[in-house]
């Protein structure tokens, strides 16, 4: 479903992702960990589109996104890791127009804008211009036109950050029944270990733009030889060089 053939991106001097490698099946739901600036963000706008690798192929569902990136982006629902929105449309008129740019017919937008300003709670600020809207509600409603089309490849930056406790449980049902109920593929990239530890079948981790690890979880830990009960964040600390020892200023 999602296919990375040996992609590299370089910005001038500087390899953001160097020679990545990935095939993730139909119905999987992978995590995608690295440190800030170890390439997650630059990989993830190479698979939807936004930037093009120096090197290498991306496939979505096939489709290779360079050559044919509209019938690619198609596929693909994606929120970013902020909620970026047209902000003199209302909830509901931003939801109809992402609705239209995936072409769905009039009674299906309207039907599911409904379904997902009710299930978000936002049936009262959906007539409001989202310039007035909190960064939570902007989260659930750029969450909400990522759904609307039922995706078949979810692309997922940061999703719960903003999110009340609520509604982030909410999102991972959804993101999970995505996967288990349509079979659709998730990619996410988060710094919450506790919640890709919960949700994601294989985990992939980054270091400085090389991926270093590979595998599920049990895989990642008998790979690392850590003990058994070790979490997440004892294996990608071992794997990304653990942390510096801090003390108070005097």
């Amino acid at each position: 479903m999602i296919e990375l053939q040996h992609v590299t991106k370089r910005f001038g001097d500087l390899t953001a992702v160097d020679n990545l490698n990935l095939s993730i099946p139909k119905g999987e739901f992978f995590g995608f960990l690295g440190q800030n600036g170890a390439g997650k963000t630059t990989t993830i706008k190479m698979m939807t589109g936004l930037l093009r690798p120096t090197e290498g192929t991306i496939l979505i569902d096939g489709i290779n996104i360079q050559q044919e990136p509209e019938k690619a982006k198609f596929r693909i629902g994606y929120v970013p890791d902020s909620p970026y929105v047209y902000e003199k449309l209302t909830g509901r008129e931003f939801l109809y127009f992402t609705g239209n740019l995936y072409r769905l017919d009039q009674e299906t937008i309207r039907r599911r804008t409904d379904y997902f300003l009710d299930l978000f709670e936002l049936q009262d600020a959906a007539d409001k211009r989202t310039e007035e809207y909190s960064h939570g509600m902007r989260q659930k409603i750029v969450m909400s036109s990522a759904f609307i089309h039922l995706p078949r490849v979810m692309i997922v930056d940061e999703p719960m950050v903003g999110l009340d406790p609520q509604s982030a449980k909410m999102i991972k049902s959804i993101l999970r029944k995505l996967c288990d109920d349509q079979g659709s593929t998730v990619f996410m990239s988060s710094h919450s270990l506790p919640v890709v530890e919960e949700l994601c079948d294989r985990i992939g981790i980054i270091v400085k733009g090389r991926l270093i690890a590979l595998g599920t979880l049990d895989e990642l830990k008998a790979q690392a030889r850590l003990e058994r009960g070790m979490t997440l964040e004892h294996l990608f600390l071992e794997l990304t060089g653990g942390v510096k020892e801090a003390n108070l200023i005097d």
